[in-house]
């Protein structure tokens, strides 16, 4: 099961304790933490989580260090255990504007948990999912213009291979945190047929429990990707 996660309202967390958006963030990571570990425990196979759109590059630059920073120390924190406990983290987005030590981090931990068979943990990282599908478009239409490709041969299938991680399922169940309700250029693609789920709970106050709520209302949930109730009844 693919579940993806649009992690919001560190700000307003922090704003109703009359804290600082940088300690909304901290917290957050915490969440991140917890929801990883409920994540395996609850037998979920792959958990993508929404940490940076291409939109956040907007955010005050003192933020966006700070956010930069922040990969880097959960990384480094958090690293050795996740290696250990068999998860294996991979990054969907681009890393050209990644800080150079932040990007440094970031390649060590995919090496070192590629073979981690628990859980996938996908990172969107300064990801946008428009520019997903545009970037596909582009690889496809250089391979055209080498005439290693026909236009014949585009389907979902073979446009599914320029995808930033093309091995993925699409996602099963999206949930969002902090009661909005919209999908924010997340993962366009891989949500045509997903579930949707929006809870009020702001991010870091996300829990073991909240995901399993979150769970138990997908199972009850009848997915006829097209089909008739009665199709899927036969």
């Amino acid at each position: 099961m693919h579940v993806g996660i649009i992690m919001d309202r560190n700000g307003e967390w922090a704003k109703r304790r009359t804290l600082t958006r940088i300690k909304g963030h901290y917290e957050g990571v915490k969440a991140i933490r917890r929801t990883i570990q409920a994540a395996a425990e609850l037998g979920v196979d792959v958990l993508s989580l929404f940490a940076f759109s291409t939109e956040n590059w907007l955010r005050p630059a003192d933020e966006v260090s700070f956010l930069m920073d922040l990969v880097e120390e959960f990384i480094s924190s958090e690293g050795k255990q996740i290696v250990e406990n068999g998860i294996r983290v991979l990054i969907s987005g681009k890393l050209n504007r990644i800080p150079q030590s932040a990007k440094a981090a970031i390649e060590q931990i995919t090496e070192a948990s590629k073979h981690g068979s628990e859980l996938t943990v996908n990172v969107a990282l300064d990801y946008g999912g428009r520019d997903e599908i545009t970037s596909a478009c582009r690889k496809i239409a250089r391979k055209i213009q080498k005439n290693e490709l026909s236009p014949d041969d585009i389907d979902e299938v073979l446009f599914r291979e320029y995808l930033f991680q093309p091995q993925l399922p699409d996602i099963d169940l999206l949930i969002r945190t902090g009661s909005v309700q919209r999908i924010s250029n997340f993962m366009l693609w891989q949500l045509a047929y997903s579930e949707l789920y929006f809870t009020d709970t702001l991010w870091p106050d996300f829990s073991k429990e909240d995901l399993q709520k979150a769970l138990t209302d997908f199972h009850t949930r009848q997915r006829r990707f097209g089909k008739t109730a009665e199709q899927l009844e036969n």
